[in-house]
């Protein structure tokens, strides 16, 4: 039994060994980590805004010593949907709900006006207190994009400094700690600090994820795949966040789904820990171009605007699809997270498509089709009169943002190939800074214009950026290349490099192989 317990050990740390030289298991652990930051990140939609407005309610009924209307928010218990007008609570019995009279079953027409005063309905239309969470709610959602805005300029020099291992764990400790804030907090100002908390774990798990990837993948159309299957990490996890924490909010309480989301970033640190080894500091061999010097390139400019402003576009739904739905469907809390979905599935479906069909059919021609696709889908949604007519524009609006993000996010690697030095980490801190200047704009400033002028004018407003933005996508059909860098890609002596330019060698050069073979070695 001690030999057996021996070889399983060995083989164990054989198999850990290979792993670290296996760019598929480094590909799983920052596809895992996009997942779960993700999943953090948008689970929160259909809860937060719905959680804001009893919590204010119970406030101004206590304020009034009068009784609230809604019930109480427990933190395990079936909730009582706060939008469903087939119930009301009784007064003097917080939390018990008896059917509502037949004459007041039938919820108030949205198109006549007054109605909403005239009969008693649970559904809150229109009313002061539901356009100011608007505003609250735009800025809770937005200050995580801003904080990891601000800190993706230092976390970007830094992986080129130490390495991408050290700080992709941190962004995981980071994680942990605000999804137990989001799960325990029941004030505004601790949803706000563990939102915020949140942008320092996603800074650092994305800039130093992606330039892992982009460190190990060196090749031009293998980038694009392996960033293209990270993406869709992401795109699992904005696809499973809404619907997971509606459902779970409305059936078991607020503080489930946090939980299940801590438990699975413990098992992602450990394999974080086990693979990566982060104690270890292993700076770049080669003195990376400046972030300064980078965010002057026109053409990584024009790649950072297209991700900025297409994610702006879903960044502005985020805050304000759910309290429009209320507003004018009457959705109850379920139907608030649903009703992301369609957007979802289409930018999972999109991300693995043109992953690999972005580089045949041009990225630069992908991109200007998802700018276009992404403003004239926005444009639609305000036309919906339930939550079935969403499907269509949602999905064409997760599908567009799949196409530019997965032809967008390998050219900002290849074109620090094409003019600058290859050392990625400032480079996808410029993507990552784009990304999240689209959410933190987007849910703040659409938050305030949705109060001010409608949601209708806000949604034409973004479509309308996009489209006009997208015919900027054709100036990176041929980004010129320095000319010593171009010598030094087609030197023969670097052959992975000239792959990028020499598509018809590929199969001489089977990069993961050679890899593998080297550290068997």
């Amino acid at each position: 039994m001690g030999g057996l317990d021996t070889l399983r050990e060995f083989s164990l740390l054989r198999w850990l060994r290979e792993g670290r030289q296996s760019r598929r298991l480094i590909l799983l652990i920052v596809f895992i980590a996009l997942l779960l930051d993700n999943m953090l990140l948008t689970v929160v939609v259909p809860i937060i805004p719905s959680y804001l407005y009893t919590v204010d309610d119970q406030a101004i009924a206590a304020q009034n010593h009068t009784p609230s209307p809604h019930p109480p928010v427990g933190t395990f218990q079936t909730i009582v949907s706060l939008y469903d007008n087939s119930t009301r609570v009784v007064s003097g019995a917080p939390g018990v709900t008896t059917p509502r009279p037949p004459a007041q079953t039938v919820p108030p027409s949205p198109l006549a006006p007054g109605n909403a005063s005239k009969v008693d309905t649970d559904c809150p239309k229109g009313n002061e207190e539901l356009l100011n969470e608007n505003v609250k709610v735009g800025l809770l959602f937005a200050s995580k994009a801003t904080v990891q805005l601000i800190t993706n300029p230092f976390i970007g020099p830094l992986t080129n400094r130490i390495g991408y291992q050290i700080p992709m764990f941190a962004g995981f400790c980071i994680m942990f700690v605000s999804t137990i804030m989001f799960a325990f907090s029941e004030s505004y100002t601790l949803l706000f600090l563990a939102r915020s908390l949140q942008g320092v774990g996603s800074s650092c798990s994305s800039v130093a994820g992606m330039g892992m990837l982009a460190s190990v993948y060196t090749d031009d159309e293998e980038r694009g795949n392996a960033i293209g299957i990270a993406l869709g990490g992401l795109a699992m996890g904005v696809l499973v966040g809404p619907p997971f924490g509606s459902v779970m909010y409305e059936f078991v309480g607020k503080t489930a789904p946090f939980l299940i989301l801590a438990v699975l970033a413990v098992l992602d640190g450990a394999l974080q820990l086990f693979v990566l080894q982060p104690s270890k500091v292993e700076p770049e061999s080669q003195k990376g171009t400046s972030l300064l010097t980078l965010m002057r390139d026109p053409y990584i400019l024009i790649a950072a605007g297209s991700i900025c402003f297409a994610n702006m576009a879903i960044a502005m739904l985020e805050p304000a699809l759910p309290i429009w739905m209320m507003e004018t469907m009457c959705s109850r809390k379920w139907q608030l997270g649903i009703a992301f979905v369609p957007a979802s599935v289409s930018y999972l479906i999109g991300t693995n498509i043109f992953g690999v069909l972005a580089h045949k059919m041009g990225r630069w021609l992908c991109s200007l089709i998802g700018m276009l696709l992404v403003g004239i889908s926005i444009l639609c949604v305000p036309f919906a009169k339930s939550i079935y007519g969403l499907i269509v524009p949602n999905f064409g609006v997760g599908f567009a943002i799949g196409m530019v993000d997965s032809s967008m996010m390998p050219i900002m690697g290849y074109l620090v190939d094409l003019r600058h030095v290859s050392v990625y980490g400032s480079v996808y801190a410029i993507a990552d800074v784009a990304f999240c200047m689209g959410f933190a704009l987007g849910p703040s400033a659409g938050g305030a214009i949705a109060r001010s002028i409608g949601f209708p004018w806000l949604m034409t407003i973004i479509g309308v950026v996009d489209i006009l933005f997208a015919p900027l996508c054709f100036f990176l059909r041929s980004p010129p290349g320095k000319e010593e860098k171009m010598a030094i890609l087609m030197d023969h002596n670097c052959p992975v490099k000239t792959r990028m330019y020499n598509t018809q060698d590929s199969q001489h050069y089977q990069m993961g192989d050679d890899m593998e073979t080297e550290s068997d070695e």
